[in-house]
């Protein structure tokens, strides 16, 4: 069997064609939170798995066997609930309704994937109809599914502009709109 024990986060550093001539390990999420896992490639090999402990694997890392192969990896299709707003409220309700679903899983400790237009989780019957209730459509649909890694988690969920902000930080952001903001008072 093939040993891959280093993860190199979304193939930074290795030329793109090399990521995307390797072969491929297709994985859902419960297998790529494990640090330890056997699977087969897409090339037929099998392959042992073994991380440092804590180690999350992500759609898009690549993984280095023992002969120097590489393994892209690919989130795999799975049950998830994909979570939208009414699409009856206004966009700035709906957006709201999205930011008070996503605080009410997370005060719950469930997996979450953050999209701008939806939320996605793990497939829970309860779950569900507590977002129901909140006036949000739910269906199960088969996706891939890449939750938020938390605030000290490893890196960031695939395909995000991943980077850490830090007391060090010296690059500048423009985000193309200025910031006027004004106190109003209400009273």
């Amino acid at each position: 069997m093939l040993q891959a024990s280093k993860l190199i986060p979304q193939g930074q550093g290795l030329a793109r064609t090399m990521v995307q001539r390797a072969s491929h390990l297709e994985l859902d999420w419960d297998v790529r939170q494990k640090s330890r896992f056997d699977t087969v490639a897409s090339d037929e090999r099998h392959v042992g798995v073994f991380l440092p402990r804590g180690t999350v694997v992500r759609g898009g890392d690549v993984l280095v066997t023992q002969d120097g192969s590489l393994l892209r990896v690919v989130a795999a299709p799975q049950a998830v609930l994909r979570i939208t707003a009414c699409p009856d409220h206004p966009a700035h309700e709906q957006a709201f309704d999205l930011m008070r679903a996503a605080y009410h899983l997370g005060n719950r400790h469930v997996p979450i994937e953050l999209r701008p237009d939806h939320l996605k989780i793990e497939p829970d019957h309860v779950l569900a109809d507590m977002l129901r209730a909140m006036h949000l459509t739910v269906v199960e649909v088969r996706e891939p599914f890449e939750p938020e890694a938390g605030a000290y988690g490893g890196h960031g969920a695939g395909g995000g502009d991943s980077h850490v902000h830090g007391a060090k930080d010296t690059h500048n952001h423009h985000h193309g709109h200025d910031h006027d903001h004004h106190n109003h008072d209400h009273g």
